[in-house]
């Protein structure tokens, strides 16, 4: 028998992003989506350089900086109405709920959605349990519980 422990998520947290100083950022944590997704502006390929900014000027956590790398992917992804539509993935560290995490993300335009991330299945898998009930801001004790797999 195997036990892992499994940190408890509610359908939303909060996500710290430490490599680019922000921290607290409001997310939504949907199982029926595949992928993780973050609210970027900005998105521009040059000479397959992929560069961005986290969030919008409109976002209390917008900081203007740009982030530049080569280490990402263009993907197809069916959004919440059924289009597909094409967007750039790349590869970010997180804290979520404590636990530091690397996902990937695809770099959406959220300017519109109450959350300015979307946390997928991907990123859930083998990390976190999701009970829509629970409330994160529960004491550390609270955040871990042995599952038996």
């Amino acid at each position: 028998m195997l036990t892992r422990k499994i940190q408890l998520i509610g359908k939303e947290t909060r996500i710290s992003l430490v490599d680019y100083g922000i921290y607290d950022l409001p997310a939504k944590v949907d199982t029926g989506a595949d992928s993780s997704s973050i609210w970027a502006s900005d998105i521009k390929l040059e000479n397959k350089i992929l560069s961005f900014k986290l969030l919008g000027p409109n976002s209390p956590y917008y900081s203007g900086k740009t982030i530049k790398t080569k280490d990402y992917k263009l993907y197809k992804i069916n959004n919440s109405f059924g289009h597909v539509e094409k967007r750039y993935a790349v590869y970010l560290r997180v804290r979520i709920n404590g636990r530091k995490v690397r996902a990937r993300f695809t770099l959406a335009n959220r300017s519109t959605k109450q959350y300015p991330v979307l946390i997928g299945r991907r990123l859930l898998r083998n990390k976190f349990l999701v009970h829509v009930s629970f409330n994160h801001k529960k004491s550390d004790s609270d955040l871990f519980k042995e599952v038996v797999l």
